[in-house]
């Protein structure tokens, strides 16, 4: 039963939940809104897996120390020595340009009288970047006809276009596609950058051509949805999207983005999937053929899916993870809680496979068995005892039961060395999605947000791949008028094509 201002209960036991319910739900809004958004804790400090979790808000929205305040932490404080970084290398792969610098004539005059000569050189790089370059492609086509008879003219070929009839270039397309997707710029702030070359093109101009792009691009999305399902692994995630113009819809309702993430380790796949509902049928069809393990969250829309004949689903220790660290948050300063010894188990399961990023699936496996299980064990053993003693309804209850809902998918991936411990694929392929929905907002149309998915699908698997986005994009926009067999759409895929052969396109 749900308690309202109107409604309080009379008796003392209840009244006395409501009230701790309260204070935690308060006391987890004040750390949202005033504290740095970090999962981590001091003994995972150093690692790279854990930090994964909230990276972009540690760096960005950690709140800085006023000047005041600096200063005196700076008279109690001996600041440590910093060490000097050492500077990350200019990539081999760009080209260089040599400019010599010789000494002037005057100066290579010795006072003996002798010319001083070269014994050696020292040599320094800068990295030069040149801007955007707009100019335009004039296609002339030569008409041939026989001066000695009236046959019929015959005018030369004009090799087959992306977009038929349109202005834009394979270059133009992949910077268009590139700055909107992989850099996050609107497309009004695209219109704006041609203007400043004097180019006039209109938003739904480009709009039309992000479109058009997405369309003719889907035959390589259909290969790399055969690869993904092909492989026995597989992380999904969703997140909300905006359409304002989805037919019998409130311009307000919330649609939906699917990422599903896999593909064999040498060819990720990332592919992102629009759809106006959130229901079960959604992932029914995405996964349509699909044997293997999935790794979800505990989102309710995948269960029947999951139980599908040759389906196991895997559940996400990092969201297990994140539930405790909310119920430490309101735990009382300075005391150790029962939601430290739950993290302090899972944080050294974490820790095992950080030392194992490097091992091979047999290793994992291994390793797994006989550091891993034992932890596991005494944390089933901490849950059977501290599930009764807790309420459902605390921050502590609700990590208690969502591990307890969840057990026999999350201790599923030590059954296997090539099974992840947890969602952050998908989190992290879906990421760059999110992040630019900040700068756009919101999607016009449902064709328009189709598009979306279909670019964020092939970015993002190129990126994965090793591919520079514009270089990859620009060098299949080249090609893909001419494909026609299924072998053509293969040599494209970013798996197929090598980093240097794109960006030499």
């Amino acid at each position: 039963m749900k308690f309202g201002a109107d409604n309080l209960p009379d008796d003392p036991v209840l009244l006395k939940a409501l009230i701790l319910q309260l204070q935690e739900e308060n006391a987890l809004l004040r750390h949202k809104l005033f504290s740095p958004k970090s999962e981590r804790s001091p003994e995972d400090a150093d690692s790279p897996q854990l930090a994964m979790f909230n990276e972009i808000e540690e760096l960005i929205e950690a709140p800085a120390a006023e000047p005041a305040e600096a200063e005196a932490e700076a008279e109690e404080v001996v600041a440590p020595v910093k060490r000097r970084g050492k500077r990350k290398p200019l990539p081999a792969n760009l080209p260089r340009v040599e400019v010599i610098h010789e000494l002037p004539e005057h100066e290579r005059a010795c006072a003996c009288g002798a010319c001083k000569q070269v014994i050696g050189e020292e040599t320094s790089e800068q990295l030069e970047i040149i801007p955007m370059q707009v100019r335009v492609i004039r296609h002339t086509r030569k008409t041939y006809a026989c001066k000695a008879c009236e046959t019929a003219p015959v005018t030369a070929d004009k090799p087959a276009q992306l977009i038929e009839k349109s202005l834009a270039s394979p270059s133009v397309l992949a910077m268009l596609l590139t700055t909107k997707y992989a850099d996050g710029i609107p497309l009004y702030r695209f219109e704006k950058m041609l203007s400043r070359h004097g180019v006039d093109i209109p938003r739904q101009t480009l709009a039309r051509w992000v479109i058009q792009s997405g369309e003719q691009l889907q035959p390589l999305l259909n290969l790399m949805r055969d690869k993904l399902l092909d492989y026995p692994v597989l992380h999904c995630d969703e997140t909300r999207l905006q359409v304002l113009h989805e037919p019998g819809r409130d311009p307000s309702a919330q649609s939906w983005m699917w990422v599903q993430s896999g593909g064999p380790p040498d060819k990720p796949v990332i592919l992102f999937d629009y759809t106006a509902s959130r229901a079960q049928e959604v992932p029914l069809r995405l996964l349509d053929g699909y044997r293997g393990y999935l790794m979800t969250d505990d989102y309710a829309g995948y269960n029947a899916v999951a139980a599908r004949d040759g389906i196991e689903r895997l559940g996400c220790w990092a969201h297990a993870r994140r539930k405790f660290v909310e119920a430490q948050k309101v735990q009382p300063k300075g005391k150790t809680g029962r939601a430290d010894v739950a993290l302090s188990l899972i944080n050294k399961l974490y820790g095992i496979e950080r030392d194992l990023k490097d091992a091979d699936h047999s290793e994992r496996l291994d390793v797994r068995q006989q550091r891993s299980q034992p932890l596991i064990d005494q944390l089933k053993a901490w849950l059977d005892k501290t599930q009764p003693q807790v309420a459902g309804q605390t921050a502590l209850g609700k990590a208690v039961n969502y591990l307890a809902r969840n057990w026999s998918r999350l201790v599923r991936y030590i059954e296997g060395g090539h099974l992840p411990i947890d969602n952050n694929r998908a989190e992290n392929a879906i990421r760059p999605f999110v992040i630019g929905r900040k700068n756009w907002l919101f999607s016009d149309t449902p064709k328009g947000a189709t598009a979306s998915a279909q670019i964020y699908s092939l970015i993002e698997t190129a990126k994965a791949n090793g591919q520079e986005p514009y270089a990859w994009l620009r060098h299949i926009l080249e090609r893909l008028p001419a494909a026609s067999r299924v072998e053509d759409y293969e040599a494209l895929l970013p798996w197929n094509c090598s980093p240097a052969s794109a960006s030499a396109s």
